[in-house]
């Protein structure tokens, strides 16, 4: 499903593959985040299909005007974990409400795992 808004320029529409996008690339340039990994076998696949693997490791939802992201991420080994988590999410929350201008609900992080 995709985002709509109407304004007085008309209706704008921003898919879920959009918002996925900018997350991960959000995501990436979060300090401590090394990599953003498959959450499954289908995102393992389209991994392989896609050119952009920007929306790697990230799924999105929107109901209404609101967004719903689960991210899976690999941290930098040493790192407060909570911590990296918090700044991950307040990196990306502020991203995609300035950038779509909807209401981000939640944002789970799942830490799959840490590398050196």
């Amino acid at each position: 499903m995709a985002l709509r808004t109407n304004n007085s320029y008309g209706t704008i529409t921003v898919s879920d593959d959009v918002i996925a996008s900018l997350a991960g690339h959000l995501a990436t340039e979060c300090y401590g985040v090394v990599e953003m990994v498959p959450f499954g076998f289908s995102d393992t696949l389209t991994d392989i299909f896609k050119r952009n693997g920007k929306s790697r490791g990230v799924r999105v939802a929107t109901k209404g005007d609101r967004i719903f992201v689960d991210l899976f991420v690999k941290f930098k080994y040493g790192l407060p974990v909570s911590a990296t988590s918090e700044s991950l999410k307040s990196t990306v929350k502020y991203g995609l409400e300035h950038f779509t201008g909807m209401i981000v609900a939640k944002i789970d992080v799942h830490v799959v795992g840490v590398k050196l």
